[in-house]
């Protein structure tokens, strides 16, 4: 089978393989909209799942998962589309869906991808680089020469790389070209940003820092703030994520 590139592929070749429903994510289960069928967590499993990473920006990022419910007879899809700072990424069903994913990937069942090493993109086809595990080292050097090496930095105004994804704590590499901006957003937990290379402006209402390669900035959760690139930029942006609460 060719490989799947984007979402809809990964959609429609799952639908052909009788996921039909298209799961919503509501608060401690999931629901089939077209019935109002819920569906608990112990009811579920998660068969297969493919991550996507955003080819020039992590909030194009999403995960599919097919899942399929015996005790309910049906087979669906669940797309987690997410941002760099998406409060979703904290509740504790996404935290569900992550852990089912993991088991079967553990126990042979999903041959789709493993939950801790990226899929491969048309972007970054070798899809061998861990998200997570006990230790991760990373190449700043390397990396930010990739980065720029990609189709994503030639055609649009920034690139990026997830280096890190683990529970709590999330790492990305940054490229921005002269002008580019992040516009106004807030975080929901403290972040920080470190210039590899470069000149950047970070704004909030309050202050405004000049940063140049070798300075950083940390930043409360919450707080609007803006990144513009005063010239070709690289930075380093480190995000802790609120973990979810024991229900």
């Amino acid at each position: 089978m060719d490989p799947m590139n984007t979402v809809s592929e990964v959609l429609n070749h799952l639908k052909s393989k009788g996921y039909t429903v298209d799961f919503n994510l509501a608060e401690g289960y999931l629901v089939d909209p077209n019935n109002d069928l819920r569906v608990h967590p112990d009811e579920f499993e998660v068969d297969h799942h493919y991550r996507f990473e955003g080819t020039s920006d992590p909030g194009d990022e999403a995960i599919v998962y097919a899942i399929s419910s015996p005790k309910h007879g049906v087979k669906g899809t669940l797309v987690n589309g997410y941002g760099i700072y998406s409060e979703e990424m904290a509740d504790a069903m996404v935290r569900t869906l992550a852990e089912k994913a993991q088991r079967s990937a553990t126990q042979g069942r999903d041959t789709a991808t493993a939950e801790k090493v990226n899929v491969a993109t048309p972007q970054r086809p070798e899809g061998t680089r861990y998200l997570d595990a006990p230790m991760v080292t990373m190449d700043l050097l390397a990396l930010r020469k990739q980065i720029k090496e990609e189709p994503a930095w030639h055609t649009s105004d920034r690139n990026s790389i997830t280096l890190l994804k683990s529970e709590g704590l999330r790492i990305l590499l940054l490229a921005l070209q002269p002008g580019a901006q992040l516009k106004e957003h807030t975080a929901p937990g403290p972040i920080s940003v470190q210039v590899v290379e470069g000149h950047v402006t970070f704004h909030t209402e309050q202050q405004t820092a000049e940063l140049t390669e070798g300075q950083m900035v940390s930043l409360h959760a919450g707080i609007p703030h803006s990144v513009t690139a005063r010239e070709e930029s690289v930075f380093l942006l480190t995000i802790a994520t609120p973990l979810a609460k024991n229900r």
